[in-house]
């Protein structure tokens, strides 16, 4: 095993002034995850009557939601830029978050489950929209992008990665109907579509060491 050591930017408070740490402005990182989780849980509890999520799953996904957006809010990150520390930011729905991209995930397994008995299966043969096509080119770069965020050290390009690809999901479920697709192989080519991008993020995630909870 080689050790490497890579330089990073400075900590920034949300008034882009950096942190002084001899004059105590920093806080612990058990009060920095307590305070997320704190936050995540309300923002996944103001979602939970419509997905019908017990307090149990409430508590669990508050955590995996919580310790996730400190997570990714460092992780995507470039390690030679400063760093915005700000916790509202981390634990939005919108933007470049963990919660987006665990929504994102989410969503799609709804999906899936709606789907039934319809198994996602790959058509070749049908003409692709362009959300279709844009999506299907994205997940083919997964391997690649793995392999030179791995070479370079660099675990922000696999979070710019993740980012984009939920981005383009959800202008491909917002432009291409899936379970109501005009023919059956275009729904199987569709939820195939689905599968591939939820398990893409799933081992994105994982690679991240963020949990990706199956409903939000």
């Amino acid at each position: 095993m080689k050790a490497h050591q890579l330089a990073f930017g400075t900590v920034l408070g949300k008034d882009g002034k950096p942190f002084k740490t001899r004059e105590g402005e920093t806080v612990k990182l058990v009060d920095l995850l307590d305070e997320a989780v704190d936050r995540a849980t309300a923002v996944v509890r103001d979602k939970a009557e419509k997905v019908g999520l017990s307090e149990r799953e409430i508590a669990e996904n508050g955590r995996y939601v919580g310790i996730g957006a400190v997570k990714y809010a460092d992780l995507s990150t470039s390690p030679n830029r400063d760093y915005k520390f700000d916790l509202d930011q981390m634990v939005s729905l919108n933007g470049d978050t963990s919660v987006y991209l665990q929504y994102a995930y989410a969503r799609i397994k709804s999906i899936l489950r709606k789907a039934g008995d319809t198994t996602p299966a790959a058509h070749p043969e049908l003409e692709l929209a362009p959300a279709e096509r844009a999506l299907g080119l994205h997940l083919d770069a997964f391997g690649d992008t793995v392999f030179e965020a791995a070479a370079e050290y660099a675990p922000h390009k696999l979070a710019a990665y993740l980012y984009q690809l939920a981005s383009l999901y959800t202008s491909f479920y917002d432009k291409c109907p899936v379970l109501k697709a005009e023919t059956p192989e275009q729904v199987e080519n569709r939820l195939f579509l689905c599968d591939l991008t939820a398990r893409t993020l799933h081992q994105g995630m994982a690679l991240l060491g963020i949990r990706t909870p199956e409903r939000l």
